[in-house]
């Protein structure tokens, strides 16, 4: 592997609530999914963290979100598919429209928490996520978990997906993320999560039962949210780089 992606979860700040430190983890990070306020997020914040990608050259992508405020769209939402493309094609446009008020774009698309985990095998709403991006921007990029309904859905629409895999999060023998409903389902300690990444980059995860799983992923991510972000996200750029591989935006 001679690139990969790092990515996180930024803009989540909201009114008086402050979560995470977009700046300073933009110094290890090459992509940022920004909030589009469904989930988290506001005009002003969001605007600041798009501003603050683009002074440091960080690719800015959409991370649309079911309408949750209240659960930081981390609970399923039994969604209308008419109504999921609506709602996705409008965070998307006002992410846009934000963006490049600063100089920047949406160069791609990473659904957030509960809708990320459900289209992994809820085929009706990997279908209108897919439809909803081929309708406003067909050309970006989608992050997707390997293996799942939503990359199924992308491919055969004609969009453009790229698999990725979670530093700081636990894997089930299938492949697929540890509810964080489930004890260990996220990861604390700095050097097992730098470990995980570097089984990653060799193309397997240690699943939480001891189990190895292959898994194919050109981007990585690291959540903004998470204590010690910050220097998790330095101490995997470190480890990355030091293994000979680059860290470049795939968009």
């Amino acid at each position: 592997m001679a690139t990969i992606d790092l990515n996180s979860d930024v803009g989540e700040s909201y009114g008086n609530w402050t979560f995470g430190d977009d700046a300073a983890i933009f110094t290890s990070v090459s992509s940022a999914n920004v909030a589009c306020g469904f989930h988290a997020g506001d005009p002003s914040g969001i605007r600041a963290t798009c501003e603050a990608a683009v002074a440091a050259g960080v690719v800015i992508g959409a991370h649309p979100a079911y309408r949750d405020l209240a659960g930081f769209g981390r609970r399923f939402m039994d969604v209308a598919p008419k109504e999921l493309i609506d709602d996705v094609i409008y965070q998307i446009g006002a992410l846009e429209a934000l963006a490049r008020s600063v100089g920047g774009q949406v160069r791609y698309v990473k659904p957030h928490g509960a809708l990320y985990n459900t289209i992994v095998h809820h085929e009706a709403q990997a279908k209108a996520v897919a439809k909803a991006i081929l309708e406003v921007a067909p050309e970006l990029p989608l992050l997707v978990l390997p293996n799942s309904e939503i990359q199924r859905a992308a491919e055969a629409a004609g969009l453009r997906t790229v698999t990725e895999a979670f530093a700081d999060r636990a894997y089930t023998p299938d492949g697929t993320l540890v509810s964080r409903r489930e004890p260990g389902s996220v990861l604390h300690d700095v050097d097992e999560i730098v470990q995980h990444v570097l089984r990653i980059l060799d193309g397997e995860v240690k699943a939480i039962d001891g189990s190895r799983v292959t898994l194919e992923a050109h981007s990585i991510c690291v959540h903004g949210d998470t204590p010690g972000a910050v220097e998790m996200a330095a101490k995997i750029r470190e480890a990355i780089t030091a293994s000979g591989v680059d860290i470049a935006s795939f968009a």
